[in-house]
């Protein structure tokens, strides 16, 4: 029998198609098998974490048929010790069961960082050299000095620091900076719009101090506090254009949008 012939035969037509509808049945029982597997279609939002010791974080995760695994720490000032500061996948995000959570504890103990060589050298390059070693700047302060814009002594409640001490991250250094006489007014920024940290940093810039924060009563939550803007600031830059180094501003803040664009009016 010539190939031509044996191929379209009945006998290899129905192996054929034999064949066909067993390889379909074995791909439709393998795709429901990996189904089966995977959960498909079983996935739920993952519970937060946030704030629970280790302990309280495996209750809650056997509740949901998850699984916990702390996979590192650190040290959040305003967080209390031990407890969860981080998770991945996020809190809200779907996940299947028996999956495991990654979450990271607030350290006990403050990570403690060196003080670098901070005086004999400009203020910017303080600036610099202080917020690279995890610290941050605190008050800053001015005395006469023939070398301008020169940090003269690094301290922390009036006691001198010297470069090497160990220190928490995140402590904050006071500065004395020298300035020449007669040299001592800066331009005062217009903060209006921008967050609190992002107008502590402007202020520091200007070799400025930040004052009272106060938060009206539109801030009601952490985030609102975060996300609050500048509305109006003491003394008022269009009243007061240059200040003397060191001085305090004083800061109001709000979320209210209408608030914060009235007062944008006033100066753009």
């Amino acid at each position: 029998m010539s190939l031509k012939r044996f191929l379209l035969s009945r006998l290899f037509l129905k192996n054929l198609f034999l064949a066909v509808i067993v390889l379909i049945v074995l791909i439709v029982i393998t795709m429901q098998g990996l189904k089966v597997y995977t959960r498909h279609g079983e996935a739920n939002p993952g519970p937060d974490f946030s704030d629970l010791t280790p302990v309280e974080a495996f209750h809650s995760a056997k509740q949901h048929d998850l699984v916990i695994e702390i996979v590192d720490s650190l040290y959040v000032d305003d967080a209390k010790p031990g407890v969860v500061v981080d998770q991945v996948p996020d809190a809200g995000h779907k996940v299947k069961k028996h999956r495991t959570i990654f979450l990271t504890i607030n350290s006990t103990t403050p990570e403690l960082v060196t003080l670098p060589q901070l005086t004999d050298i400009s203020f910017r390059q303080s600036q610099a050299l202080i917020e690279n070693s995890g610290l941050q700047i605190g008050r800053i302060s001015y005395q006469p000095s023939e070398y301008n814009n020169l940090v003269l002594a690094v301290e922390i409640d009036s006691v001198k620091l010297f470069a090497g001490q160990k220190l928490p991250k995140g402590t904050k250094i006071d500065l004395i900076v020298g300035r020449e006489q007669g040299n001592m007014v800066t331009s005062l920024p217009n903060m209006t719009g921008l967050t609190v940290e992002e107008a502590k940093m402007a202020l520091t810039d200007a070799m400025l101090n930040t004052g009272v924060v106060i938060y009206d009563n539109s801030v009601l939550s952490a985030g609102d506090s975060l996300n609050a803007q500048v509305w109006r600031q003491r003394p008022n830059p269009r009243v007061t254009a240059s200040v003397n180094l060191g001085s305090s501003v004083d800061l109001w803040v709000t979320v209210d949008q209408l608030k914060i664009e009235d007062a944008m009016e006033l100066f753009f």
